[in-house]
């Protein structure tokens, strides 16, 4: 079986969170949606580079999650979620590929 990248599932996560709930209009479903992403994306950060990596970088999943709703009254929707998946892949790239 193919190994996913951990950035690349914290970004689909929230993509993927943003779609569902837009697409459902069910907010609810949208947030199992990031939330079981996060979760995966958070094992695979401890398991690639350890709790304290980890820690910090699921910190950095749910305020980017969080800093999307303003940026999005300035940028729009869809580009704000896009931006913020984008900063949390890079900083997940960067903390994972040292480990």
């Amino acid at each position: 079986m193919a190994k996913v990248p951990a950035a690349a599932v914290a970004a689909s996560g929230l993509v993927g969170g943003y779609g569902v709930a837009r697409w459902t209009k069910k907010r609810p479903l949208g947030g199992v949606a990031l939330a079981a992403a996060g979760s995966l994306a958070a094992y695979e950060w401890n398991r690639q580079a350890g709790p304290r990596a980890a820690t910090a970088l699921t910190v950095a999943y749910v305020a980017a999650f969080a800093g999307s709703h303003p940026l999005a009254k300035k940028v729009g929707a869809w580009p704000a979620v896009f931006a913020v998946a984008g900063g949390v892949a890079a900083a997940s790239w960067a903390v994972t590929r040292r480990a």
